[in-house]
């Protein structure tokens, strides 16, 4: 078969991973000049660094097995540190009862306390949005505290408008008691999936799985196409049969696995009803501008990412790569950081020169205290488009006819954070990926769209520790 796949990112080079394995010579169309899509690694000064904080952990058997495959023995432990900065403070994160309680002081505290209480007594209806599912189960008061203000930076919505959906993915059933309970017992059997405190990281940084990747498809005669984008895919009748690249010319495939964003899938591929295009224009993606600065010294402080809540601050997120291993700062004896802004297409800020950029990001480090009086030696902006499907409440009305009319194309796979519309992390993409590859190679018939941020696993668990595999 000749088979195409669109987009080097997690999802889509694992799915041609899987059928270069198996003796087929896939090509994989890439628009950027590296693979890794959001989890690329990139080298700045000297330095690699990946696109902002991107912890690999998962407890699904096949994801775990092929990642030790790619990755072998070049990879270690590292102890996440994780905070929130909050009104001057920093709070442990996620949320450890007693820190949060004790910085916020004996009234604050109080107040969140009660909320708390009240929920259990009369707690809040759920209406479907973020707002109501995240105060029915920590109380109003740590709502307004710790998920409100970076909740609205990331999305650029209120929390009203942003669908429960990113709650019940992101945050799923923790809830202030079972923080409490593992607070005071330590239960590690009960330890929540998103209080993981150790993942594993590739030497390399995150980018070095793709990168592998990207070689064993090519050792298999496959091709992977750098600088190629795919301007659409071409369809007649109900069957896919081809792409067309951003050049104009056209290649011919008998299965594609596209992970292009799917508005832009739907809005260029031709004979789509107007219904189901004007739908996917409905669906947005919120960008990311990333600052890079290059700072003096080495043991600035000692997260992995700090989360900003701070209102009168703009940035969202910073990371420190230095502490997450040595192999990064390849023996430079300063700090490479990364801070992170959200915006849309249409907000100036989105075409904000680099100098004003940088100016901000500097301002604004220097507010939080973390790096002290050290020097700020160097800048660099990287603006990522299209990075987060926003949830607005209601999506998934407009989502689901979407879907099941690309469900009904024949020889047509859609996979990934962007072509599937699912804030997806890495191991929910490398699944989309497997799946995707044994729907092609053995005619299985798994349902794509079901892969979700907040599926179960029901095969065999397991998790990646310092010595490799341990199956649960």
């Amino acid at each position: 078969m000749k088979i195409a796949v669109i987009g080097a990112g997690p999802a889509g080079l694992t799915a041609a991973y899987l059928l270069a394995k198996e003796g087929h010579q896939p090509e994989v169309y890439e628009a950027s000049d590296r693979v890794g899509g959001l989890s690329r690694t990139i080298d700045i000064w000297g330095y690699k660094a990946d696109l902002g904080p991107h912890r690999f952990f998962s407890s699904d058997k096949r994801v775990n097995e092929l990642w030790l495959e790619v990755v072998e023995r070049d990879y270690k432990m590292v102890d996440r540190l994780t905070r929130i900065f909050y009104n001057d403070q920093f709070f442990h994160y996620p949320l450890k009862p007693f820190d949060a309680l004790g910085k916020l002081g004996i009234w604050e505290a109080s107040k969140c306390v009660l909320s708390f209480a009240t929920e259990k007594v009369a707690p809040t209806k759920l209406n479907g949005d973020f707002e109501s599912w995240v105060t029915r189960r920590f109380g109003k008061r740590l709502f307004e505290t710790f998920f409100k203000s970076y909740s609205e930076k990331l999305w650029g919505i209120s929390c009203t408008d942003l669908d429960a959906d990113f709650a019940a993915q992101r945050i799923k059933k923790l809830s202030l008691y079972e923080a409490i309970v593992n607070a005071v017992i330590q239960n590690k059997q009960a330890v929540h999936k998103t209080l993981v405190e150790q993942f594993a990281y590739p030497l390399g940084g995150t980018g070095m799985v793709y990168e592998r990747m990207g070689n064993l498809i090519e050792q298999q005669q496959g091709i992977v196409h750098l600088n190629t984008p795919v301007h659409r895919v071409l369809k007649k009748g109900n069957q896919v049969y081809g792409l067309e690249l951003e050049d104009g010319s056209i290649k011919e495939y008998d299965k594609i696995i596209s992970t292009m964003p799917i508005s832009l899938l739907v809005d260029r591929m031709p004979e789509i009803p107007l219904d189901i295009k004007e739908k996917a224009q409905q669906l947005q993606f919120r960008n990311t501008i990333l600052v890079y600065l290059e700072i003096e010294g080495t043991d600035l402080f000692p997260d992995n990412w700090v989360y900003v809540h701070s209102k009168e601050l703009k940035m969202g997120r910073i990371t420190n790569f230095r502490n997450w291993g040595p192999d990064l700062s390849k023996g430079k004896n300063n700090t490479l950081i990364a801070i992170e802004y959200w915006c849309n297409f249409k907000d100036d800020f989105w075409v904000s020169s680099e100098e004003a950029l940088i100016d901000l990001a500097k301002a604004e480090i220097i507010k939080t205290g973390l790096i002290g009086q050290h020097a700020i030696l160097k800048g660099k902006v990287i603006r990522i488009p299209r990075c987060y499907p926003v949830y607005r409440k209601g999506y998934k009305t407009i989502l689901q006819p979407i879907e099941q009319y690309l469900s009904g194309i024949e020889n047509l796979s859609i996979i990934g954070r962007y072509g599937a519309f699912k804030y997806n992390n890495q191991d929910h993409s490398i699944l989309m990926g497997i799946l995707a590859a044994e729907n092609v190679l053995k005619g299985h018939t798994n349902d794509l769209w079901e892969v979700n941020t907040d599926y179960e696993v029901y095969q065999e668990q397991s998790v990646i520790t310092e010595t490799g595999l341990v199956v649960e």
